[in-house]
């Protein structure tokens, strides 16, 4: 098993800015599983307070944990993802709960969500 806490917190655990609303108040979560890693961990601090976002991939499911300061916003990719297949705590993915409609995007789901805390599971295989 690999474990990796990212200092450079912006490839692999994938939290990164958006360019059309600079200075964190929308953010992009956009983490990138491979290398043999099944656990990666990272936060920063942003005028709003911190971001993280965490993943694992065990037993044939990835989960990402992500948490989202308050006054923003962001757009969450979960990669290698089906639609139907992700869970957000537990629960079918729906609109509601801070989140808007979720759609699928190529080979990820795509969503938006608001400030708070969220955790996102779904199968998937190893690249």
């Amino acid at each position: 098993m690999y474990g990796l806490k990212v200092a450079g917190y912006r490839v692999m655990a994938g939290i990164e800015t958006d360019e059309a609303s600079p200075g964190y108040k929308h953010i992009l979560i956009r983490p990138r599983p491979g290398g043999g890693f099944t656990e990666v961990k990272a936060s920063h601090e942003t005028p709003y307070g911190k971001v993280a976002s965490a993943w694992t991939r065990k037993d044939g499911t990835f989960e990402l944990r992500v948490d989202v300061p308050a006054n923003t916003s962001a757009t969450v990719r979960l990669p290698n993802a089906r639609l139907a297949a992700v869970t957000e705590n537990g629960q079918p993915l729906s609109d509601g709960n801070g989140m808007g409609t979720p759609r699928q995007d190529g080979d990820a789901v795509v969503l938006e969500v608001g400030s708070g805390a969220y955790r996102f599971a779904y199968p998937t295989e190893a690249p």
